[in-house]
């Protein structure tokens, strides 16, 4: 098995953008049986996926819908005819960091598309403008 050198960041085919939690609201419903929404909060985000967590872990491989909420991406990028509060992607769940130990499981998922091209739009628009620190 060949060892992967550098820092993790230097791996990534994107950069990542620290989020406040408490403010970075997500919804997650699997996308096979469409189960209640289950609520969480994200942690990083790039243009290929998101950190996030929920209560509830979610097996690796699982496809997935997501409603993302982030107040800060309004903020100047209103274009008069798009009011979008929030987005909403559709992916799969990468890793699940689930020690058994109680409270709320890590996972990571990759996004395979976007619910509209107004808010595919909206999203990398926000990436763009730099809004947010870069994650470690």
């Amino acid at each position: 098995m060949q060892e992967l050198k550098g820092k993790p960041s230097d791996r990534r085919a994107h950069t990542r953008f620290a989020l406040k939690p408490m403010y970075s609201a997500i919804a997650v419903k699997l996308a096979v049986d469409g189960a209640a929404e289950l609520e969480g909060h994200a942690y990083d985000i790039s243009r290929g996926g998101v950190c996030f967590e929920l209560d509830d872990a979610i097996e690796s491989g699982t496809p997935i819908w997501m409603r993302l909420t982030l107040p800060e991406w309004l903020q100047g990028l209103a274009d008069g005819h798009t009011d979008l509060t929030s987005v909403h992607v559709r992916g799969t769940v990468i890793w699940t960091d689930d020690d058994d130990a109680p409270g709320p499981v890590r996972m990571a998922a990759v996004f395979t598309s976007f619910g509209s091209v107004a808010e595919r739009e909206l999203f990398l628009r926000s990436l763009s403008g730099r809004r947010y620190a870069e994650a470690a």
